[in-house]
């Protein structure tokens, strides 16, 4: 039996791949407990210099297993089975790993969340997103009322939270839910294209970069420079700033080593 999530590396990219498509993908128990294993070990190792993650087959993923809802929980249990998602989610979030996800195809429901978890967001031009929580009385979940917002602005995320409505590739560019869209039979190729360059990047300073992003919306703009102030003394004291000024200086292309 394959894995219901398959992990490959490649020039320090980890790319994950939900791989159960003949359920769309659909956030099975494995896959969750293959994600719960998976994520924070991948974003604590160092070898790792960026994540991607993506979906085998026609979807990226339709979303929670609703076949799994059928047994009535208490809010407690809801609770405790969410929290075994939150811990690898607030990884993805609050890590310094840049995380790029590659929407191959549908994006539903916990799906979309998971989509939006991603720092660079590339889409298909077969992707498309809804949320669909509505239909099952549910709340969205996997972040996705904290990243839609920030990405498209609060008045276009409550009309697509709160309506259900699909969201095609198109609208989804236009409306900077998605960094760009690539076709179908490209979107491989260039998200691992985008992923190798995160990765050969000067790891520390980019992982500081999304971290200041992460706190962009947060306190006052004083303690922002502050944070700032301290990121930069921490990126001009690595190796690969060394490396970036000597290049810059001698003409040629630096090569980083991520410390």
């Amino acid at each position: 039996m394959t894995d219901a999530v398959v992990v490959e590396r490649v020039d320090g990219v980890a790319v994950l791949r939900l791989c159960e498509p003949e359920n769309r993908n659909a956030l099975s128990a494995a896959i969750k407990e293959r994600l719960q294993a998976l994520v924070p070990a991948l974003v604590d190792d160092p070898g790792v210099r960026c994540l991607l993650i993506t979906g085998e087959g026609s979807a990226f993923c339709a979303g929670g297993d609703v076949r799994s809802l059928v047994e009535r929980q208490s809010p407690a249990e809801v609770r405790a089975r969410l929290a075994r998602s939150y811990a690898w989610i607030a990884k993805l979030l609050n890590g310094e790993t840049p995380v790029v996800t590659a929407v191959n195809g549908a994006a539903v429901g916990a799906g979309f969340g998971l989509a939006m978890l991603g720092d660079v967001v590339l889409a298909s031009d077969a992707a498309w997103f809804m949320a669909g929580f509505g239909l099952i009385g549910a709340v969205a979940d996997y972040g996705l009322a904290r990243t839609l917002p920030r990405a498209v602005g609060a008045l276009r995320a409550k009309d697509i939270l709160l309506t259900g409505r699909r969201v095609d590739a198109a609208e989804a560019e236009r409306i900077g839910l998605v960094s760009r869209i690539i076709p179908a039979d490209r979107l491989h190729e260039e998200a691992m294209t985008a992923a190798r360059a995160i990765a050969a990047g000067p790891s520390v300073a980019l992982g500081l970069t999304k971290s200041l992003i992460g706190r962009a919306y947060e306190g006052g703009a004083e303690d922002f420079l502050r944070a700032e102030g301290y990121a930069q003394a921490m990126a001009f004291g690595t190796a690969d700033h060394a490396e970036g000024v000597d290049a810059f200086l001698a003409k040629r292309r630096p090569t980083f080593e991520g410390r």
